[in-house]
Order: C-alpha cells, then sequence, then structure tokens
C-alpha cells in the first residue's frame, strides 16, 4: 500500500508542473508574440521483484513481478509556429512572417547590458539628450539595429514606415529621411535558447560547457541574410496558443490527478482495513 502511495504521488507532483504549464499557456494567450510551451510524459524506471522461485511452471512471460513507480515530465517543447497577424494600424507596430525570426533587444542589467530576443513588436519612442529620440520595445529596453547599437533618431518625426528587408525608415519634418536596419536573429537550435519571460529569450548561460558559440545557436540577419527577413508593418503577430487544446488538455491532466489522488485514498482505506484486522 505504501507503494501505491508512492507511486501516485510521484505521479501527482509531476502533474502539478504540466498544470502549471497550461496555465501560463493560458494567462499569455492575449500576448503578442508569445510562443505556446508544450509538454511530454515519460515513466519512471521500473522494480523488479524475482518473488516466484518456487514457481517451475513453463511461462512465456519473464518471471517476478515489476513494479512502477509513477510518471515524469520527460520534455518541454516550444510551438515556434508562426501565430495569426493582427492589423492595428499603429506606425510602430512590427510582425515578423518567418517562423524562428526575432527582434534584437538590448536589456540593461547589473552585469552591464544583454542582448535579447523577441517577436512581441509593438515599439514606442522614448526621449534621450541631444534631442533625440531611441526606438524601445514596452518595457523601455532599447530596440537595436543591425549592429547590435540602440536605434536612436532625431525628435522632428513626421512618420514612420517599412521597407523590404526590416528596414525602419523615418522622415523628419524637414524632410530629411533615416533609414535603418532593425535588428533581426534567426534561431538555428531554437530549443537551446533561455527562456527569460513569456516573450524574451536570451543565449544560455552554458554555452561553454555545450561546447557551442553563438554562432552555432543564432545567425544575426545581416548583409545578404536580410533578403529573408518577413516583416510587415502596422500588424502585430498573436500569441500561438491554441485555446481549445490548452483546455482540453487542462481537463485530462486534472482527471489524471483525480485518479492518482483516488489511488492514494483507497491505499489510505486498505492499510486501516489490515490494521483493524490486525
Amino acid at each position: 500500500m505504501i507503494r501505491t502511495m508512492t507511486t501516485a504521488v510521484n505521479t501527482m507532483n509531476q502533474l502539478q508542473h504540466q498544470i502549471d504549464i497550461i496555465g501560463n499557456n493560458l494567462s499569455n494567450s492575449s500576448t503578442n508574440g508569445y510562443k505556446a510551451t508544450g509538454a511530454s510524459f515519460h515513466e519512471m524506471l521500473y522494480q523488479q521483484f524475482d518473488n516466484d522461485k518456487a514457481d517451475t511452471a513453463n511461462r512465456q512471460s519473464p518471471a517476478g513481478i515489476r513494479y512502477g513507480v509513477g510518471a515524469m515530465l520527460g520534455a518541454t517543447q516550444m510551438n515556434w509556429k508562426v501565430g495569426s497577424l493582427q492589423m492595428t494600424g499603429r506606425e510602430l507596430d512590427f510582425a515578423l512572417t518567418e517562423p524562428k525570426q526575432y527582434f534584437t533587444l538590448i536589456m540593461p542589467g547589473a552585469d552591464g547590458d544583454q542582448t535579447v530576443y523577441t517577436r512581441q513588436g509593438n515599439f514606442y519612442v522614448s526621449p534621450v539628450e541631444g534631442g533625440q529620440l531611441m526606438l524601445v520595445n514596452g518595457d523601455g529596453y532599447p530596440v537595436a539595429d543591425s549592429q547590435g547599437l540602440p536605434i536612436t533618431f532625431a525628435d522632428n518625426v513626421k512618420n514612420y514606415s517599412m521597407l523590404p528587408n526590416g528596414t525602419l525608415e523615418v522622415t523628419h519634418d524637414d524632410g530629411a529621411v533615416d533609414r535603418i536596419q532593425m535588428g533581426v536573429a534567426t534561431f538555428e537550435r531554437p530549443n537551446l535558447m533561455s527562456r527569460l519571460s513569456a516573450t524574451l529569450f536570451g543565449l544560455p548561460e552554458n554555452m561553454a560547457e555545450l561546447g557551442l558559440t553563438a554562432n552555432d545557436i543564432l545567425t544575426e540577419m545581416v548583409g545578404a541574410n536580410r533578403s529573408q527577413i518577413g516583416m510587415e508593418n502596422q500588424k502585430l503577430e498573436s500569441s500561438n496558443v491554441n485555446y481549445e487544446k490548452e483546455m482540453t488538455d487542462l481537463i485530462n491532466v486534472q482527471r489524471s490527478y483525480q485518479f492518482n489522488a483516488r489511488s492514494v485514498t483507497l491505499a489510505d482505506q486498505m492499510l486501516g482495513l489490515i490494521n483493524n484486522i490486525r
């Protein structure tokens, strides 16, 4: 009975992790640029008990009994499919139409600036010194250009527009025009990226241990590579969370959790019966 309880509790603990993943997906179903996460389960190790040595009958099945010890969360996979595009009509809204392509941001930190990546393309302008404006995201992080530098321009802006290959065209009141190549990177090995928040990704901290460099994990879209950039203006990419699928998965996980909880209850009742018999 104790083994039954242990097996059920092991599984319940792992099911709780899947509930957390589903809840995170559902809570970000309306977050622009969010990528859903899926989970798969694996069986844990079995234990072999050879308790029938006196049984000499010929059997097709292996001798003994194999006890399972529950299931565990085997792996989590990111869904990298492009979400549907929403028309906003706003000049500083951008949507990437190619999978695994990400805008480049500069995130300040205690240990210095860190390059991070996002598909959430609703950008804004923030005034800086010298009568300049800086292009930033909703958290205030500077948007980087193709050279990895913050995008800045004079504050007498008339309008913004998007040219092919991810080039931002800024037209000023005096007729001057700035053309700035926005920083875009393509994840070649996206599953190695570290998820920093719902929409922000960074390079893994253990690249040296993995024997990898940044160029092995992603490709900066510069030079001839910029022709591969897919970007549309005045649109935003919706989350690719499938609400119906997530709700179905949630119901299945809750039923599995309820089944294992019931197993613990039954095992406890059987232990009570054995104690009463004694």
